[in-house]
């Protein structure tokens, strides 16, 4: 038996559309996975924060919220997260800014009980 939390309903739901439509899976792996988050001129933590504002900016919220998750993986911390969502505020509007709070509720209020 894994430890592993289980998949929000949003991650789990993008498994199953990955399992229905396995060229979409396959393009993930070997392209935006295999080449393009493993380019050199951004370290992985950089790449987290930049994909997570883009994602608050479109309103993905989410993909917003698994990636958070991963953004702390690769060394996010979360008063990176605090300021980037007050940036985000600024440049991409009050509710995308509010949707990287949101989406960072889990992180937060974990690092209070931590």
């Amino acid at each position: 038996m894994s430890n592993e939390p289980a998949p929000s309903p949003a991650v789990a739901e993008i498994l199953r559309v990955y399992g229905l439509v396995p060229q979409l899976s396959r393009l993930r792996q070997d392209v935006l996975m295999g080449d393009v988050w493993q380019q050199p001129e951004l370290a992985q933590r950089d790449k987290s924060l930049v994909t997570c504002a883009i994602l608050a900016a479109l309103g993905r919220n989410d993909e917003l919220a698994s990636h958070l998750q991963r953004a702390v993986s690769n060394g996010i911390t979360p008063d990176e997260i605090r300021g980037m969502a007050v940036h985000v505020a600024f440049y991409a509007g009050w509710p995308a800014g509010l949707s990287v709070g949101r989406a960072a509720l889990d992180i937060l209020e974990g690092e209070k009980e931590g």
